[in-house]
């Protein structure tokens, strides 16, 4: 099966010691594709590093919900500095985190707002985390206010990104109300082994109404491993279950859908 992993933190110290093993046990499965996120300067410069080493790879460049509050007006500079460089094909990973909230919620809105600001002025996708804690979905109803409050889906953006998605909401977590208003901004959604964890039950009805060039897999390794994964670390060879378990949910063939998801990835990551 044609595999791709749209978002997989290789630039984390626990491949440090044999992402070259990890690598050939990706392409093994049939990872064609993998996208390296940072999620503050550190570990973007080392998502960059990866991708010289590693040609097939991708990076993206920013700044995550749960480092706001901690990256300064020097640090932000050189991700912006970095988010031009051809090899970067996103921005992120950014978001809203209210289930964990290591940095104040006031900081992840406006460390939001300027990675949205930063995808729109390189023209290249921002990779969005949304978390709540069980059973809420303030995050999901707070991220969808930011997006409309920076006009996403409307001229500027279209003018921009023509009929490329915007955004993609990685590790899709909410509701399948919250997945429809997403879709009607024009964002993509990738799936993890998230979706198979108590309380993310509604996933499964949000597959099958993502059209094929806005839906994509992922690991967000080495976190959320998917059944059959070491729970230790998660690795990109088993995005394969995320594939597989997206493809029944859409009853199609998994070797049909391959295509469609390197084709997804491509579109978004890079046109």
């Amino acid at each position: 099966m044609r595999l791709v992993d749209s978002h997989c933190h290789l630039n984390a110290d626990r491949f440090e010691d044999d992402v070259e093993a990890v690598l050939e046990r990706a392409r093994t499965a049939g990872v064609e594709r993998i996208l390296v996120p940072g999620w503050n300067v550190a570990s973007s410069r080392r998502a960059l590093a990866l991708v010289k080493r590693f040609e097939w790879l991708d990076a993206a460049v920013g700044v995550h919900p749960h480092d706001a509050a901690k990256v300064d007006d020097a640090g932000w500079r050189m991700i912006e500095g970095w988010a031009v460089d051809a090899r970067v094909r996103a921005i992120g990973e950014t978001g809203l985190d209210y289930d964990r909230v290591f940095s104040p919620i006031p900081d992840q809105h406006e460390n939001l707002r300027r990675n949205l600001r930063l995808a729109l002025e390189t023209v290249k996708p921002a990779i969005l985390h949304v978390r709540s804690k069980p059973g809420a979905s303030d995050a999901q109803d707070a991220m969808l206010d930011e997006l409309r409050r920076a006009e996403v889906g409307g001229a500027a953006w279209v003018a921009t990104f023509g009929d490329r998605p915007p955004a993609v909401l990685h590790s899709f977590s909410g509701s399948v109300e919250f997945a429809r208003a997403a879709l009607d901004l024009g964002l993509a959604v990738s799936i993890s082994g998230l979706a198979f964890r108590r309380g993310e039950e509604s996933t499964a009805a949000v597959v099958p109404l993502v059209p094929n060039d806005r839906l994509l897999v992922e690991t967000d390794s080495p976190f959320l491993a998917p059944p059959g994964a070491p729970r230790s670390r998660n690795e990109p060879e088993w995005v394969r279950v995320s594939a597989g378990w997206v493809a029944e949910r859409r009853s199609e063939d998994p070797e049909a859908v391959g295509p469609s998801l390197v084709a997804a990835y491509d579109r978004l990551l890079r046109a």
